[in-house]
């Protein structure tokens, strides 16, 4: 008399229909703290700006004053390539873009308090991933009047005093004499910080030259992570 083997099926345990859902709202509930605290980390420094720095500025803009062609420029989000210096100027008010004939010069600039040391700066270059930048029609270091210099910025977490793309993020917390120090053709400079103040994109006032002194002007975007104003710091040139 034959058998025949017949194998059973494993049972497969079916999950608990409120273990499953359990495990949906833990999913769920932790991507919104990841997006939170992306939000928080852009959000914060902005507020802390605000609250700490806006106060030694001699004027003070809402952002809902800012030209309506860059409402859009919080956190990079306008679409424009702010590595461009050419950029930064609305209304085509400048003309660098056409500074191909220009004589490319190149000089080190160094904030100790900001452990910048020996950054390049460009005249006339436009590329702020690649140096600093100089606008090409003001005075060279060491002249009577103002070098202006560009720098980038970012949120002040991602400060990289090697990297141009970060490198003036945290530039608003320079304060009054202190020391940014300049090489220029073998030739060591030393400037005072003696004024910070914003102004708006529009403003080209920052270009302006003062002959009776030896100043320098440093420039990036602010409020830090953003593009609405202006950050302007004002030096003197001291002696050794």
């Amino acid at each position: 008399m034959g058998y025949i083997y017949i194998k059973k099926e494993a049972k497969v345990s079916k999950p608990h229909p409120k273990l499953h859902l359990q495990h949906k709202k833990i999913i769920a509930f932790s991507f919104l703290i990841i997006g939170l605290l992306f939000f928080l980390s852009a959000v914060i420094p902005i507020l802390q700006y605000q609250i700490e720095y806006s106060i030694k500025f001699n004027q003070i803009i809402s952002p809902l004053s800012v030209n309506s062609s860059l409402s859009g420029s919080i956190l990079g989000e306008s679409g424009t390539d702010f590595t461009q210096l050419s950029n930064w100027f609305i209304d085509g008010q400048t003309n660098l873009s056409d500074n191909s004939t220009l004589q490319k010069t190149k000089y080190t600039i160094s904030i100790p308090k900001l452990k910048i040391d020996n950054a390049v700066v460009e005249v006339g270059s436009l590329d702020l991933k690649k140096s600093l930048i100089q606008y090409p029609q003001t005075a060279l270091p060491g002249q009577f009047g103002s070098p202006v210099v560009f720098g980038h910025s970012v949120l002040p977490q991602f400060f990289n005093p090697k990297s141009y793309l970060t490198i003036f993020s945290t530039l608003y917390k320079l304060k009054q004499s202190d020391q940014i120090l300049i090489n220029f053709d073998n030739v060591e400079y030393k400037y005072l910080v003696e004024e910070m103040y914003e102004v708006l994109p529009a403003d080209l006032s920052v270009l302006e030259q003062r002959f009776d002194g030896r100043y320098l002007t440093l420039i990036t975007c602010t409020p830090p992570g953003t593009y609405l104003r202006r950050l302007v710091i004002k030096a003197r040139i001291v002696d050794f």
